[in-house]
């Protein structure tokens, strides 16, 4: 587009909201960043979480994931809800509920309580995040301006993810409360520029807004959620049941899309994976996501309790992932229009796949700076793809079907990260337990806390102390180590089928 072509669509957006604009966007990017920011920020608290608090292994996963996974499937409907009754009331509604849920947790005295106030920590952010993507498709109409906006969006959403381990490494050192109460300050500053800067909507009352899609999705995501857990630890219920109610959850979401696909206004635009591009960069962004987060959880453990890095120290490591994420998303938009969509995404995926190779023959020794280099390909990869699969995403639906695309990609990127901590970290658990042999001078008792969690198995070696419980630290981290290379090579496998698949479905652009 030359300038001349995008001189009036740029003095449409100025007409609207006047030079408001970047300033929006300044203010959507921080609401972003503390959404994000929550989804990672426990990685590097895990050992003094367990120490305050004691949770078991299977609480422990819930505190660390069900933020996510009540966003992801609660994305749908607040989207929905906001552009029928407006996305400045919802917005201002999810800071005042984030805040309070964030004092909840700061304050949890139990683990229970601390699983309740991550779950509203969850509802708030699924109330705000909706807004950012499709308020920068509202407000930025000149194609280039989006894109630079998109580019900034995307890195915020991944450097939020990347960043999230260093605030926690950070405040846990003050205390581990602190990681919470953080978002206090900064959704006072918030809410008076939102009442100030955010455009008012007044919705669009005359669209029919379906209660009963709005539940079938929620209750369809958390199923699927909730069974593919269970499936692998098995807390709550036998095997059997784990596996019934994820058919349970994918027979929801087959009775929601083909609800969808018979309304004259459906919730949710199922219509737009008819187009491959479309699909293809949902399951990308799902994929990257899912490969960032859950691998961060994994690796933030690996520097602390198998190489004995403090949270700070920890946190330090892992800045290369921060930086090069950061870069990642403002070199993706001068790389994008000169190689396209296609080999942007697969290239971006596949690099991903090949930092993560070298962690394969690590043991209980540092790598500094192998683990760097690893670290700055992960980041790099994952947020070229990720701007790469939105570009892809948006560039698929028409202008009248922006808000559904934003709200199934957000939808994808809430989902990644849940399912990221879910699979991975039920896999690490599955094969971490049985790969922990019994260690003299151990009692059995002992030896059962110390399988469900490295971080439990920290805590009893404390307890026994001596040489009996330096040998079971050691036994410990072996296999944690063990485990997390059955995750990585997971993870390499999946990442590479889908750079294939990007490759091969993906149009050249």
């Amino acid at each position: 587009m030359t300038v001349t072509q995008a001189a009036p669509l740029v003095r449409t957006a100025d007409r609207e909201h006047g030079d408001r604009r970047w300033s929006i966007l300044v203010l959507l990017c921080v609401s972003l960043l503390l959404i994000t920011v929550d989804a990672t920020v426990l990685h590097v608290a895990v050992p003094t979480l367990t120490a305050a608090l004691e949770p078991s292994a299977v609480q422990l996963l819930w505190i660390i994931d069900i933020y996510s996974l009540v966003v992801a499937p609660l994305l749908i409907m607040f989207g929905t809800l906001g552009d029928r009754f407006g996305r400045k009331r919802l917005v201002l509604l999810g800071y005042v509920l984030f805040g309070l849920a964030s004092t909840a947790a700061a304050f949890a005295p139990t683990p229970l309580t601390l699983i309740l106030a991550r779950a509203l920590l969850g509802i708030g952010g699924a109330m705000i995040m909706p807004a950012t993507l499709s308020l920068i498709r509202q407000i930025f109409t000149d194609r280039r301006e989006r894109a630079i906006a998109l580019g900034v969006w995307s890195a915020v959403a991944a450097a939020g993810a990347a960043v999230g381990p260093l605030v926690g490494g950070v405040l846990v050192g003050i205390w581990w409360g602190a990681v919470f109460l953080i978002n206090v300050p900064i959704l006072l500053a918030l809410i008076p520029a939102a009442v100030r800067l955010l455009p008012d909507s007044r919705g669009r009352k005359d669209r029919a807004w379906d209660g009963m899609s709005a539940v079938l999705s929620v209750l369809g995501i958390l199923a699927l959620a909730f069974g593919l857990k269970e499936a692998g630890a098995g807390s709550l219920m036998p095997l059997w049941a784990s596996v019934l109610v994820f058919l349970t959850g994918l027979g929801l979401l087959g009775v929601f899309v083909r609800r969808q696909t018979r309304l004259r206004q459906p919730l949710l635009e199922v219509g737009l994976f008819r187009s491959r591009e479309f699909a293809t960069g949902v399951a990308g962004v799902l994929l990257g996501v899912f490969a960032l987060v859950g691998l961060q959880l994994m690796l933030a453990q690996y520097l602390q309790l198998v190489l004995g890095d403090s949270p700070l120290r920890a946190a330090v490591r892992m800045l290369p992932l921060v930086i090069s994420a950061i870069s990642g998303g403002l070199a993706a938009a001068h790389i994008l229009p000169r190689i396209g969509m296609r080999t942007t995404m697969s290239g971006g995926l596949g690099l991903v796949a090949l930092s993560l190779t070298p962690t394969l023959s690590w043991g209980v020794e540092g790598h500094p700076v192998m683990l760097a280099i690893c670290f700055v390909g992960i980041g790099f990869g994952v947020q070229v793809a990720l701007l790469a699969a939105s570009d892809t995403i948006m560039s698929a639906a028409s202008e009248s079907q922006a808000g559904g695309a934003a709200a199934i990609e957000e939808t994808a990127y809430e989902l990644g990260a849940g399912l990221g901590v879910a699979v991975l970290g039920t896999i690490t658990a599955v094969v971490y337990a049985p790969g922990l042999h019994s260690v003299p001078g151990v009692s059995a008792s002992g030896m059962d806390k110390a399988r469900q969690s490295l971080a439990g198995a920290a805590h009893v070696a404390h307890e026994v102390g001596g040489s009996a419980g330096g040998a079971l630290l050691d036994a410990a981290r072996w296999a944690f180590v063990n485990a997390l290379h059955t995750t990585v090579v997971v993870s390499v496998v999946l990442l590479s089928l889908t750079a294939v698949a990007v490759a091969t479905l993906l149009s050249r652009d």
